[in-house]
């Protein structure tokens, strides 16, 4: 069943690991009273486990989150204005799992460079981080391009205030175009 436009808005806000998704969604989630989502909620017990043991989690473990994460997006939406999900969503694939049947979902790419990110997730307090990781995520990571019109971008080499309020703009603009 496809959605029909509303003025209900679901952002999903994406990008590599260390590109500020959650801080900013939680930030942006306060400042305009929206609901939020961290998608890693939604993963079931067989990839938690598999994460967990130090097993990377495949395309077919990703799929059953991906669908569930697309139904939390149709509920959210139901009864929220403005709702905020987190979600790398490197892939395409995974990008048009989320939103099938979802007129209403749009992303915001949260879209740095290696070294900015990189001197982010050193820099973080309490926090084991490995390179390899983070060049993984960049390997894994495709780029939205021309024929995704839904993927809206904020450039994160700025201050979390800063990327917070373009965010925020990008959000709003999205809106009011509907």
């Amino acid at each position: 069943m496809k959605t029909h436009p509303s003025s209900h808005h679901v952002f999903v806000l994406m990008g590599v690991s260390g590109s500020g998704k959650s801080a900013v969604a939680n930030d942006v989630s306060y400042q305009m009273k929206s609901a939020f989502l961290d998608g890693d909620f939604l993963h079931p017990r067989a990839n938690i486990l598999k994460m967990a043991e130090g097993h990377p989690l495949d395309d077919n473990d990703r799929r059953p989150w991906l669908e569930s994460l697309n139904d939390a997006a149709f509920a959210m939406q139901r009864t929220n204005d403005v709702s905020i999900i987190v979600c790398s969503a490197l892939k395409k694939s995974y990008r048009d799992i989320l939103r099938k049947d979802n007129q209403n979902l749009s992303f915001i790419y949260l879209k740095g460079d290696f070294a900015t990110i990189e001197a982010r997730l050193k820099a973080r307090k309490g926090h084991f981080f490995k390179t390899q990781m983070l060049v993984t995520q960049f390997e894994t990571l495709e780029e939205p391009g021309a024929d995704e019109p839904d993927v809206l971008v904020v450039d994160i080499n700025h201050s979390l205030d800063e990327v917070v309020t373009a965010t925020i703009a990008t959000i709003e603009d999205a809106i009011k175009k509907d």
